[in-house]
């Protein structure tokens, strides 16, 4: 509702998402797309003014300030680079949340959590060569995976067009029929509704 009240964006409302007050953290699958939004000018802007506005939150709203350092140390890897330089230029910021404070109505001391976030991310910020070597082996990842995902696409569409090759095959009477199971198709020409990746 207050994104639609505020009118953000869609980069914002990524954003928020991944840095909301909810009690399980940001999808690496949201935080990924907020990392490809920050080669946009605009989408760049406000994420990172939203991280930042998160970051300043306090008491009971600490998950937003944990999330946003998360979302920062994520960006900070895969997102623009420019997102490690202004995160650098406001080292500061984080700094002071080594001495965050917040315990909740159970008694429990919430504020450790941020506390040892700021500390890791201040850690990184402060060592150009390990953001360096966490950008390039992030790279590498993400270029693994998308190697894995381009081979399991190409596999899975040739094993569709035996299948169907197959299926032509039988209904001409030729050959044998296509064995049925995960990446095959159905009698009928009909997807197996059994695919698995």
């Amino acid at each position: 509702m207050k994104n639609i009240v505020h009118n953000y964006s869609e980069a914002e409302i990524k954003a928020r998402e991944a840095t909301s007050n909810d009690p399980w953290g940001p999808s690496s699958s949201l935080m990924s797309e907020i990392a490809d939004l920050t080669y946009n000018v605009v989408a760049f802007s406000e994420i990172i003014s939203m991280i930042w506005k998160r970051l300043n939150d306090h008491g009971k709203n600490w998950l937003h300030v944990y999330k946003a350092m998360t979302l920062m140390e994520y960006l900070i890897k895969m997102g623009l680079e420019r997102v490690s330089e202004q995160c650098k230029e406001n080292t500061y910021a984080v700094q002071t949340l080594k001495d965050f404070q917040y315990v909740d109505r159970d008694g429990k001391d919430q504020g450790v959590n941020v506390r040892e976030k700021a500390k890791q991310l201040v850690a990184l910020l402060r060592h150009e060569d390990l953001v360096r070597e966490e950008r390039a082996h992030a790279l590498k990842t993400k270029e693994k995976l998308a190697q894995t995902a381009t081979a399991s696409s190409a596999a899975v569409g040739s094993g569709t067009a035996r299948g169907r090759a197959g299926l032509a095959a039988e209904q001409q009477g030729v050959g044998a029929a296509a064995p049925a199971g995960p990446g095959h198709e159905q009698e009928g020409g009909r997807p197996d509704p059994v695919l698995r990746p």
